[in-house]
């Protein structure tokens, strides 16, 4: 598999692999998130667009600051997964197959979350997770198409 890898690929790996890294970190572990302290009971939330109504209609008193890395941290924490995907799989270049492993990154996630305490399992945040990843999938093909345009006129000039 690595031999037949072109540089880029490499480097889409190891970018990929820090940035599983990290947000294995920023999930689990960062104590500015509030993971530094165990939790006793399960915390979930079933209903879809509970917590993201629920941050905004509170965003003057929680701060807008809460507001943003709420809704659109979760977001942005998964909007690298859906760029990397397609660089270093040749599977994740289907919109489709980026999209349901985003989901079921993300479903990971949020179980670990629930079984381990850490955090909560919430279905919101899987909705906001996934339109990270088909945001960074879209953002890869406008990258490849820009690519593309680039070689083609560069290649008809000389």
């Amino acid at each position: 598999m690595i031999r037949n890898t072109t540089r880029n690929q490499k480097l889409g790996w190891v970018l990929f692999l820090a940035y599983l890294a990290m947000l294995v970190y920023f999930v689990f572990f960062a104590e500015s998130f509030g993971r530094d302290s165990a939790q006793h009971e399960y915390a979930y939330n079933l209903e879809l667009f509970k917590e993201i109504k629920r941050f905004y209609q509170y965003r003057e008193q929680l701060g807008m600051e809460a507001f943003l890395l709420n809704v659109v941290g979760n977001v942005v924490a998964f909007v690298p997964f859906g760029f990397f995907l397609p660089i270093v799989s040749r599977r994740g270049r289907k919109w489709y197959n980026t999209t349901c492993l985003g989901f079921g990154m993300s479903l990971c996630i949020e179980t670990v979350q629930l079984v381990c305490k850490v955090g909560s399992f919430d279905v919101d945040d899987l909705l906001l997770n996934t339109i990270g990843g088909i945001v960074g999938y879209i953002f890869y093909r406008v990258v490849q198409e820009a690519r593309i345009r680039r070689r083609i006129h560069g290649k008809t000039e000389i």
